[in-house]
């Protein structure tokens, strides 16, 4: 019986035959000859490599904490060393007024009401000037800054930003900023004085400046954060001469408005109708809109048209008010517009009304008599703001009747009552001239008049005799002078000279008005003798 020997291993060391687990499990354990061998081997590797990636470990590490350290250093900076000295505290120049726009080179550089800019040294954290201590009186530097310049999100920004933005003049030009740059703050605010710029922004970066202002002096080593302004454009003096105002004024010529150039096309169909100043054509705008809006042609846009209106709206007007009453109205009844015929009310029966209370009718019967005055403007009285109107409004004269005195331009007295009555002459005009009286109107006089201060005693009325003689001797001989709070004779015959004085002048005014009417009459009695007989030849 032969045996079979065991298979040999392979040349690779490989079993020909599966272990056991046991077996395995043995081959596993490393001998004490392969662990000393992989020590010693890791012995030499970091021998070898220690000298090498040390250096190279540490220079990496000292970078990235200096770029962290520098960022860390940075933003202490900005917060104004607070978290160096949390008890430090931080400050800030400021503005304290807009600029007034816009701004051109030669001219005065003014804020807002033609007034200085001011520049105040402020606590950032509490927005309060600071009015003490050694940066209250600091020395400050106003700049040009690049109009871009806007710093980051909370609108901080380092030294180095500040200075790396200041635009300098450009090659073979003068300094940017003429004039006086520096100031010195007084009790913690200055005024900037005269400065002009010397070159338009159109060559810059972003074609816009902006001013800016830092602390040369007076700070003791303190972060004082600077100042600027929003970014603007400078432009040429000889666009100043083009410039449109805002507000206009009434006298600004008609090109002063927005989208109506000088000379051009809407300047010259303005003045072809004569509307040549703001005034004239706020004027026109109220009375016929759509006659304006005519003369502008369809080369002005709808957009074009309200900008322009816009804009002729925003001038300033007096408080003056005007009145115009037209013939046949006994200046009971009128309308009461602006400097610019834009009606502000009815006056209706000594009522006044404004606009808002009108109807569309009644706004259109004032826009009519607008026109009336505008073409009558000597009858046109003036006053100086609606409270005078209404309180002469509210006068009162005799007979109960209200009514204004013609008094031109310059306010409004009332008139005082006459010895003829006011409704003689307001029949006059009413009924359409002398011809058109009726026999009512006549039958109305066929008598003697009889009004308020008309004269009946017979003594009085023959006043060439009576005014001769002694007044006194027509009174009570018992009247006297102490009765009536007088000191003498004299005084009580003065004043009873000076009252019938007045009684004269009545019975004159009656003895004319008597003379019209009688002429009147016999005219009126002519014409209907003149009809009767024609009647009877036909």
């Amino acid at each position: 019986m032969s045996h079979k020997r065991p298979q040999e291993d392979s040349p690779k060391g490989r079993p020909s035959e599966a272990f056991t687990p046991d077996q395995d499990k043995r081959r596993r354990v490393p001998t004490l000859r392969n662990v000393v061998q992989e020590v010693m081997k890791l012995q030499s590797v970091q021998y070898l490599l220690e000298p090498v990636l040390e250096p190279l470990i540490r220079r990496v590490v000292k970078e990235e904490v200096e770029v962290a350290l520098r960022k860390h250093l940075n933003n202490m900076k900005r917060n104004g060393g607070k978290d160096v000295n949390s008890t430090s505290r931080s400050l800030q120049l400021q503005f304290l007024n807009n600029l007034s726009l816009p701004v051109f080179t030669g001219t005065r550089i003014e804020a807002e009401e033609c007034s200085a800019i001011k520049v105040a040294i402020v606590d950032s954290l509490t927005g309060q000037i600071v009015s003490s201590g050694l940066e209250s009186s600091a020395k400050v530097e106003v700049v040009v800054l690049e109009g871009d310049f806007d710093g980051d999100e909370g609108d901080n920004w380092a030294l180095e930003e500040f200075k790396n933005n200041i635009v300098r003049e450009r090659e073979g030009k003068k300094p940017l900023l003429a004039g006086d740059a520096f100031l010195t703050l007084t009790g913690g605010t200055g005024l900037v004085g005269e400065i002009s710029f010397s070159d338009n922004s159109s060559w810059t970066r972003s074609r816009r400046f902006r001013l800016g202002a830092r602390v040369v002096d007076g700070s003791d080593g303190t972060r004082v954060r600077e100042a600027k302004t929003e970014s603007f454009i400078v432009r040429d003096h000889r666009g100043e001469l083009y410039k449109k105002h805002h507000p206009p004024s009434l006298s600004d010529e008609v090109w002063r408005l927005e989208k109506i150039g000088k000379d051009g096309a809407f300047h010259k169909r303005l003045s072809r109708e004569n509307i040549n100043c703001v005034k004239d054509f706020l004027t026109m705008l109220f009375i016929d809109p759509p006659r304006l809006r005519h003369i502008l042609g369809t080369g002005m846009s709808a957009k074009m048209w309200e900008v322009t209106v816009e804009h002729s709206r925003t001038c300033v007007l007096d408080n003056r008010m005007h009145l115009y009453c037209p013939p046949g109205s006994q200046q009971k009844s009128g309308v009461v517009f602006n400097i610019v015929g834009q009606v502000m009310g009815l006056l209706s029966e000594c009522q006044y009304n404004t606009i808002d209370k009108l109807s569309e009718t009644e706004k259109i019967e004032a826009q009519n008599l607008v026109i009336s005055a505008l073409q009558h403007w000597e009858e046109v009285v003036s006053f100086d703001d609606e409270a005078s109107l209404t309180s002469s409004v509210k006068g009162e004269i005799s007979n109960g009747t209200k009514y204004l005195a013609s008094q031109k331009m310059g306010g409004f007295d009332y008139a005082q009552p006459s010895a003829c009555s006011p409704d003689i002459i307001s029949t006059i005009y009413s009924v359409g001239g002398l011809s058109s009286l009726d026999d009512y109107a006549l039958h109305g006089y066929d008598q003697a008049l009889s009004y308020p201060g008309q004269v009946t005693n017979s003594l009085i009325c023959d006043t060439e005799t009576f005014c001769d003689e002694d007044h006194l001797r027509y009174f009570d001989s018992d009247l006297q002078p102490q009765s009536l709070g007088l000191e003498s004779q004299a005084d009580l015959q003065t004043a009873v000279d000076g009252f019938l004085l007045q009684r004269t002048v009545a019975v004159q005014a009656q003895r004319r008005w008597t003379k019209v009417f009688s002429v009147l009459k016999w005219f009126s009695i002519k014409r209907r003798v003149k009809e009767k007989f024609r009647g009877l030849q036909i």
